[in-house]
């Protein structure tokens, strides 16, 4: 069992009255950890009454482990180590990687945890990686190159711009993308490969236990395009939100309490 980083907000006592029953957990995308839930996503769902959890995957953050050789079922099994410490089964929110993570634990876990809902924003979508990787290396050949020679994904985001492009807005605050762009870490090649398609979501297996799950999508994300959210959406037999306006990383965007506020309504809605 690897030693993972967990950050808690939230405490039943914090809200009296309003306490939600349900935990939310938050698993994070390539090269973040769990920092970047809680710049703004933690301390605002746990105002709205959420005793909220954010893991690092193994290897990101201050979690033990290796990013280098890790695959998209270990950090599924990270998922599915933190939610069973649990006194209560969370509802399960993915940003990006960590919305195919969550994706690959709906599958492979929903079994033996139960597993009230699950949120993916941004997603990697179950069918991979082959549209958002062809579109990169068109556009930027010679990192992609890198990639490949150094056989690690840290290239993509190695310096604020190339973070800037990929991550957020082009009006998003050029001192701010610097500061959130050294915290960046690497990322698995391996992991990479498994969302290329060595390791796809079975849909079938997720769909077959009728788990809600909630699409949201970034209208002016480059990596995962709306029409990707879509399709991701309609495999789930769901309809997308896409917000205008906003670029990948969502959660730590200006507009982020938008997504979140879209978050908190869906859960509403379900009595979450």
């Amino acid at each position: 069992m690897v030693q993972l980083e967990v950050i808690t907000r939230g405490s039943p006592d914090g809200l009296p009255g309003a306490a939600k029953p349900t935990p939310l957990l938050f698993v994070h995308g390539a090269w973040h950890g769990a920092w970047c839930w809680d710049e703004h996503f933690l301390p605002y769902f746990a105002a709205h009454g959420y005793i909220v959890h954010a893991l690092s995957l193994r290897g990101h953050g201050k979690s033990e482990g290796r990013i280098f050789g890790s695959r998209i079922r270990h950090y599924a099994q990270d998922v599915a180590q933190v939610a069973a410490s649990l006194p209560t089964p969370p509802i399960v929110i993915g940003h990006s990687m960590g919305g195919f993570t969550v994706q690959k634990y709906l599958e492979t876990h929903s079994e033996t945890q139960p597993i009230p809902a699950a949120v993916l924003i941004a997603s990697c979508p179950p069918g991979g990686l082959i549209p958002s990787t062809l579109r990169t290396l068109r556009t930027k050949p010679l990192t992609m190159l890198k990639v490949m020679i150094q056989f690690r994904l840290y290239p993509l985001v190695s310096t604020p711009e190339q973070a800037h492009s990929h991550l957020f807005s082009s009006d998003f605050p050029v001192d701010r993308v610097a500061h959130y762009q050294a915290r960046l870490s690497d990322e698995s090649m391996l992991a990479f490969l498994d969302m290329m398609g060595l390791d796809r979501v079975r849909v079938k297996r997720i769909t077959a236990r009728n788990i809600p799950i909630q699409v949201i999508g970034a209208g002016s994300d480059t990596l995962f395009l709306p029409r990707e959210v879509v399709g991701t959406a309609r495999a789930y037999g769901t309809v997308a939100e896409i917000l205008p306006d906003i670029a990948h990383d969502m959660m730590l965007e200006d507009r982020w309490q938008e997504v979140a506020d879209r978050i908190l309504a869906w859960l509403a809605e379900r009595g979450l």
